[in-house]
């Protein structure tokens, strides 16, 4: 068992702007801030520009609110020769409770190295 407390790529409060008409966050403003997180992480293990390819496994399962604090969680699962593949877990503190948990949702993100220009290259 690790003992390591998890260390977020990224928290964020998420603001009115960010809401659909029924007082939730919209999806896409979540999809973002994913691949912005994996991003983060990506560009730890790559000297080289990385690009989103593919997202995959993105299912919603609890809503965030307007004052929640958003933290996206995030490791390595595969590192190719030109790839990697991130898994983003999203938890929410909430806003009316900030000792309440939730976990919203979590995305594989899979990101590709480039070079100057712009054809896929290897990792190093």
């Amino acid at each position: 068992m690790n003992d390591t407390p998890r260390i977020p790529a990224i928290r964020v409060t998420l603001l009115p702007k960010d809401t659909n008409w029924h007082g939730t966050i919209f999806g896409g403003v979540l999809l973002s801030q994913i691949d912005l997180a994996a991003a983060i992480e990506a560009r730890k293990h790559t000297r080289h520009r990385t690009v989103t390819v593919a997202m995959q496994e993105v299912e919603f399962k609890k809503p965030v609110y307007v004052g929640d604090v958003v933290s996206f969680y995030t490791d390595v699962v595969r590192r190719g020769s030109t790839s990697l593949t991130i898994h983003v877990d999203v938890e929410a503190n909430r806003h009316d409770d900030p000792t309440k948990v939730v976990k919203v949702t979590q995305a594989v993100v899979i990101f590709v190295a480039v070079g100057p220009d712009g054809q896929k290259c290897t990792l190093n």
